[in-house]
């Protein structure tokens, strides 16, 4: 499992580190004009561009059922869930994501790293990887609630954010395995 001395060093340094930022800046100008928040489809899109990279065609088609109007429910209603067990919020804001056409677990994921990089960070294989020891490609919410309690364990020990910690993470990874998937 990897420790918090392993990515200390790599704060920041992720190589898409700058689209993440400015997706994030994006987000919280929206935060200023639309109470409560919501994402529409292109901010959406925008978010799918940078998670999704290279496999971004996969389900185009299918994300294309999702109108402006269910985007905004379906986001604002995930983005207004609190709840005093984070495990449950969790579970209710990644359920209610992957409601919309195209948005699984990793992508409902990197969402909410965006919306709210205080709290929650972007599961994938790396991240997996290095928390684990483990090589898996598909994520439950039961998988992601496991690897956010960890992400946050690290994010206390270095009184970092959590999308900070991911971010490290999956930068680590990257480096240890040359890139490699």
């Amino acid at each position: 499992m990897i420790t918090a001395n392993q990515i200390r060093p790599l704060l920041r340094a992720a190589v898409d580190r700058q689209v993440a930022d400015d997706l994030e800046a994006h987000v919280q100008g929206l935060r200023a004009r639309r109470e409560p928040l919501s994402l529409g489809v292109e901010d959406l899109d925008r978010i799918l561009t940078w998670k999704l990279r290279g496999q971004y065609g996969r389900q185009q088609k299918l994300r294309a059922e999702n109108t402006e109007g269910v985007v905004r429910a379906m986001t604002g209603t995930a983005f207004a869930i609190q709840h005093e067990n984070p495990e449950y919020e969790i579970e209710l804001k990644v359920n209610v994501l992957c409601a919309l056409r195209g948005v699984g677990v990793p992508v409902a994921s990197a969402i909410l790293a965006i919306v709210e990089p205080v709290q929650y960070g972007v599961i994938d294989f790396r991240g997996w990887r290095q928390m684990f020891g483990e090589k898996k490609t598909n994520f439950s919410v039961a998988d992601y609630k496991r690897y956010m309690a960890e992400l946050r364990r690290l994010a206390r020990e270095l009184g970092w954010r959590v999308r900070d910690v991911d971010e490290a993470v999956w930068e680590f990874d990257r480096r240890e395995n040359g890139g490699r998937d």
